[in-house]
């Protein structure tokens, strides 16, 4: 049984003003049915192939996760509730532990609570594909077919295909967020994937890499577990350990240095929802382009993103590319191909509270 451990951290500030710290992202219905976490949990719920699944957040997500458990009519989770957080490297190390903690033999399905897919059954059959190398001790990652020169992405360069597990292919090297020429470059070239974030692996294997590269992260992870208290459904880790930990990714500190790293190329409708640009091209348009939702009203407008929350009324007229979002008592209204700079509003909010 693969254990599913959905890591639900961050803030999504690109997202601002429907996503906040208090109430993040993944907990917003912004993409198809409910939010984004609950798709996320959908994706694993056929118990023949995945076990109960595994949460890390910190304390403020835990009643949104529990409402969303709920949701989905999942009783069995476990919450695992980071002290503080440590990046995604330290989040997995306690999950994969709790994991071990139950059985020796635990592969864990790592997935980001704030994604979002429109193919899953491609998703689903990539996991199969790795499975064979993934129980011969490989940590496998899934590389995202690229529809385009994204900057914004890591990047995956997959080797020769593996005799024992087709579609599966090993992996040359990880590559940063790159400059749009190289970003190009690896497009033509091919066998360069955008890295997802995505990950399956025996636990024990991960925490064997992790031991090898990061003794300081394995060592207080482990304490960490090793005095955490359980509360029902919860594991809390010890604290004073947990913060001893050095704070780091998944990819620089385990993946990148790793042995017997493999990729599975897929191509499952994916989105890691990074702004609002994101959310208009997964959204429905009208004749002219515009995604509406809510109350709004367009008007020989073209090519905008219009949502009117908590029933406020959003009109345009004669405008194009334009973001503009009402939530609560906030309004934005933002160029299309500046979405990504919402999060200077962020920043701005966070110095200036106000009085």
């Amino acid at each position: 049984m693969i254990v599913p451990v959905i890591l639900s951290g961050g803030s999504g500030t690109r997202l601002w003003p429907v996503s906040t710290g208090a109430a993040p992202k993944q907990f917003q219905p912004l993409t198809g049915k409910g939010s984004m976490f609950l798709q996320t949990l959908d994706r694993a719920i056929d118990r023949k192939r995945f076990a109960a699944p595994m949460v890390v957040c910190g304390p403020a997500h835990v009643a949104h996760v529990e409402k969303d458990l709920a949701a989905a009519g999942i009783a069995d989770a476990r919450i695992v509730v980071e002290p503080a957080a440590r990046n995604t490297a330290p989040a997995i190390a306690l999950a994969a532990l709790a994991a071990l903690a139950d059985d020796a033999a635990s592969t864990i399905l790592v997935m980001p609570a704030d994604h979002v897919m429109t193919d899953v059954p491609a998703f689903l059959a990539a996991i199969e594909a790795a499975m064979p190398a993934v129980e011969a001790g490989a940590l496998a990652t899934f590389g995202i077919a690229p529809s385009h020169p994204e900057t914004g992405y890591g990047y995956i360069a997959a080797g020769e295909k593996l005799a024992n597990a087709p579609g599966v292919y090993e992996v040359r090297r990880f590559v940063e967020k790159p400059q749009r020429d190289k970003a190009e470059a690896m497009l033509a070239e091919g066998s360069h994937y955008w890295n997802a974030g995505i990950f399956l692996m025996r636990a024990d294997r991960f925490l064997a890499e992790l031991e090898r590269q990061q003794p300081a992260m394995a060592s207080c992870c482990a304490e960490a577990i090793a005095a955490a208290r359980t509360d029902a459904h919860q594991v809390h880790p010890d604290t004073a350990a947990f913060l001893s930990s050095p704070a780091d990714s998944i990819d620089y500190a385990v993946m990148e240095g790793a042995e017997n790293v493999v990729v599975v190329p897929v191509d499952p409708g994916w989105s890691d929802v990074g702004g609002w640009a994101a959310l208009h091209a997964l959204g429905d348009k009208d004749a002219d382009g515009n995604v509406r939702i809510g109350d709004v009203i367009a008007i020989g407008a073209e090519n905008n993103y219009l949502r009117a929350d908590g029933g406020k009324r959003i009109a345009v007229v004669g405008v194009s590319d334009l973001v503009v979002v009402t939530h609560g008592d906030d309004i934005l209204i933002i160029p299309r191909e500046r979405a990504q700079e919402v999060k200077s509003i962020v920043e701005y909010l966070a110095s200036n509270p106000p009085q």
